[in-house]
């Protein structure tokens, strides 16, 4: 009894100083609402290097630290792409390894399997997800929320979500078409959703698709001060991803993401990824990058030791997914017939955008023809939001 009272307090001083310097008060910081729900039990961490909390002192704690300095049985680490350490390029096989600092083991979500096999979580009672989203669909954390809630379903473990913002919390772009279903877009939704984790997490659930429409034993640890729809500024406190170092990039990710699927390159192998873009036959010999590989953040880099030309100072519209540089990039190349290729459509969940740029369709008139499912998608995301 006098340590459950004296775990109580410690919750409540940990609770009442990790407010961060944001003012919004994140899932994973209000651990009064979660701890002793896991204390007892045999809990995986799904998490990697944006895991943080802030101490009493303001500083960044990771999470799984100061879980296990609580007494928490974190038994394992699930990590997904990028890996735990989030030291792993875009689509670089993530091995299973064990945590030098802990000795836990590590099991990869983004190497030989994507989805947690029954002998990884059968040993698991919660498994504890903590990931910070860019609110995109084909950024792949929440490809691995649908599968590790459908082998929570399918195991008889509880999954508790600790929410985060989204920082590109706006609806726009095309609605993917299930023929183009893969890893980077996996459910009928726009490129980008306006939901946090958690609440996209309920979607899963209430629109059955989950395997088998299988529902997931599912509790969303919501946070304060955070709204829809306010013109507030969240910094994130660690880059979600080794290429996305920047407020900037962040913010330009969702319109030049769909650059990955063509032969131009994002920048990936220099200072500024996501915030410059070109290749080494652009027309315009103004500005130009040569990229360079960076362990654990670019080992090989499209067109790596090669000058590219481009365009830098790039501007995010406001709250508008910008299809002009990838029109402009198409509109200006000497040669057409290999500026995509076959990852664009992925990227895209649907082949229409491609076809409608190759026809020399204008951003306006793209953008009217996927209005009419986004209006459907927000009749959908409307009975999941927490955070109105």
């Amino acid at each position: 009894m006098k340590k459950k009272i004296v775990l109580s307090l410690i919750l409540i001083i940990l609770s009442l100083g990790l407010y961060s310097q944001n003012s919004v008060k994140i899932g994973a910081e209000r651990f009064e609402k979660y701890v002793n729900l896991i204390k007892d039990k045999k809990v995986a961490l799904l998490t990697n290097q944006t895991g943080v909390v802030h101490d009493k002192n303001g500083d960044l704690v990771h999470l799984l630290d100061t879980l296990l300095s609580l007494d928490v049985n974190i038994i394992k680490i699930f990590s997904p792409e990028h890996g735990f350490r989030g030291n792993v390029e875009a689509g670089g096989y993530v091995n299973n390894s064990v945590d030098s600092k802990t000795n836990l083991p590590i099991i990869s979500l983004y190497g030989k399997n994507k989805k947690t096999t029954s002998e990884q979580i059968k040993d698991c009672e919660i498994v504890l997800f903590d990931l910070q989203d860019v609110g995109c669909r084909f950024y792949t954390y929440i490809s691995t929320l649908h599968y590790v809630m459908e082998a929570c379903a399918e195991n008889n473990c509880r999954l508790i979500v600790l929410d985060r913002p989204n920082p590109n919390d706006y609806i726009d772009g095309p609605v993917l078409d299930p023929k183009f279903k893969s890893f980077v877009g996996m459910h009928t939704i726009p490129v980008l959703h306006a939901m946090t984790i958690g609440e996209y997490a309920k979607m899963i659930n209430g629109e059955g698709w989950l395997k088998d429409s299988i529902q997931c034993d599912l509790q969303v640890i919501e946070m304060l001060d955070w709204k829809h729809g306010l013109e507030q500024v969240y910094q994130l406190p660690v880059s979600p991803s080794p290429n996305l170092q920047t407020p900037k990039a962040i913010e330009l990710y969702p319109s030049l993401c769909f650059f990955e699927g063509t032969k131009v390159s994002v920048g990936r192998g220099t200072d500024t990824p996501f915030e410059i873009i070109g290749y080494p036959d652009y027309y315009d010999k103004t500005f130009s990058f040569t990229p360079q590989a960076i362990k654990g953040v670019s080992d090989n880099p499209m067109y790596k030791g090669k000058k590219c030309y481009g365009m830098k100072d790039l501007q995010a519209k406001n709250k508008k997914l910008d299809l002009s540089f990838l029109i402009k990039m198409y509109k200006t190349a000497e040669k057409k017939d290999d500026f995509f290729n076959s990852f664009f459509d992925k990227l895209a969940g649907t082949d229409q955008l491609r076809k409608q740029i190759e026809k020399g369709l204008k951003e306006e008139e793209i953008r009217m023809g996927w209005q009419k499912d986004i209006e459907k998608f927000k009749k959908i995301r409307a009975k999941y939001l927490v955070y109105e």
